[in-house]
């Protein structure tokens, strides 16, 4: 599973906003599959640029991020160096390519199902239900010392808030 970021949670979000308001999808173009939708946001790069990165190299983006090599500063290695920056794995970008990690899955809204790789509306859901399932772990990580948390009383007056 993914290393949870507020980056990554930011971006699965965008990512699901920007295709339900139309962006292109395209499950057989590097540019605008579901893992070129997620790298359109990270990167700020136009699917045009992605789709001309990724035929530098041979394969989907499972192959793509296996066989990635970090000493190079070649598009290709740039994309898939961002993407681990913000907490993904190359696992992750075969699950979010074909929208199968069963952790993220057990999570669907209506339960486990399998998602079609090809169905933006899958891919749309995929990517909230992963942003969630992160978000909900940030938060469990979250350390809160209670001896400095603050209230207003009814006479808008500071106080600690009792232990």
């Amino acid at each position: 599973m993914a290393n949870p970021t507020i980056q990554l949670v930011n971006a699965l979000r965008e990512t699901a906003n920007r295709l339900r308001n139309g962006a292109q999808y395209s499950w057989g173009n590097h540019g605008a599959c579901n893992c070129g939708n997620l790298i359109q946001v990270v990167t700020k790069f136009s699917k045009g640029e992605i789709l001309s990165y990724a035929h530098t190299g041979i394969g989907e983006w499972t192959e793509l991020s296996q066989e990635f090599c970090p000493g190079t500063n070649a598009p290709l290695s740039l994309i898939i160096s961002k993407l681990q920056d913000i907490g993904l794995t190359p696992t992750d970008i075969h699950h979010i390519e074909y929208l199968t990690d069963r952790e993220v899955l057990q999570q669907l809204p209506g339960g486990f199902r399998w998602l079609k790789r090809n169905s933006k509306e899958d891919a749309i859901v995929y990517f909230e239900t992963f942003a969630n399932l992160l978000e909900e772990k940030l938060v469990q990580h979250i350390k809160v010392d209670i001896s400095t948390i603050t209230r207003v009383n009814a006479t808008n007056q500071k106080e600690l808030v009792p232990a």
